[in-house]
């Protein structure tokens, strides 16, 4: 088995700032801190580097997306809808420790973020994410749509039902106790909100991803 590599987190906005050699470091600091800025790099000196400099700078440069498709292909797809919110959810293994976010599909601005859950996995991520998007969006009474890249958790929200393989047990009570919460949700309230699939291929990475790939 290939040894994961390893990766280090530029906070330029946080609880502290600076530079961090793991993920649970990074996320402590940016966990409920309202338009925290960070990214993941490969080597140290990248990340130190970047923290030195400007974060936008550094966003624009991951936007350096080439799609694979032909220009008839994405002419057909168009461009996105930034007059949305973007869910996306990440996990350490599958099952492993689960964690999902919504963010503002323009800024990058993080709306809301939940986790890390033990003994998760990415499709009962994805499906929670879109049902907090969903409660999220209701309340501020937006007309706003939704971004996922999940066609699974998009399959779930339309059944009101989280079909996951996965059994309960003590150390995921928890996460599943979310689960049911979300179901009674979809069963309880009508929304209107759109959920859209993000075209990957077209676009690349949806702006809620976690940076971890």
């Amino acid at each position: 088995m290939s040894k994961k590599k390893k990766k280090y987190y530029t906070v330029w906005k946080g609880h502290h700032t600076g530079v961090f050699e793991s993920w649970d470091d990074c996320k402590a600091q940016i966990t409920h801190f309202e338009g925290a800025q960070y990214k993941s790099f490969e080597s140290f000196d990248e990340a130190k580097k970047a923290y030195q400099g400007n974060y936008k700078d550094f966003i624009r440069k991951s936007k350096s997306f080439k799609s694979q498709l032909n220009e008839e292909q994405l002419k057909k797809i168009g461009q996105p809808n930034y007059d949305s919110i973007s869910v996306d959810a990440a996990s350490s293994g599958n099952p492993g420790k689960m964690e999902y976010r919504g963010v503002d599909t323009k800024t990058k601005k993080q709306l809301f973020i939940q986790g890390p859950f033990h003994e998760g996995t990415n499709n009962i991520g994805e499906f929670l994410a879109i049902v907090h998007g969903l409660a999220f969006l209701k309340k501020l009474d937006s007309n706003k749509i939704i971004y996922t890249d999940s066609k699974t958790a998009i399959s779930w929200v339309k059944k009101k039902t989280c079909n996951t393989k996965l059994e309960p047990n003590e150390k995921n009570k928890t996460l599943f106790d979310l689960v049911e919460r979300a179901i009674q949700w979809l069963n309880n309230n009508p929304y209107k909100t759109v959920i859209v699939k993000w075209e990957t291929k077209a676009w690349g990475e949806i702006p809620a991803d976690f940076g971890r790939k």
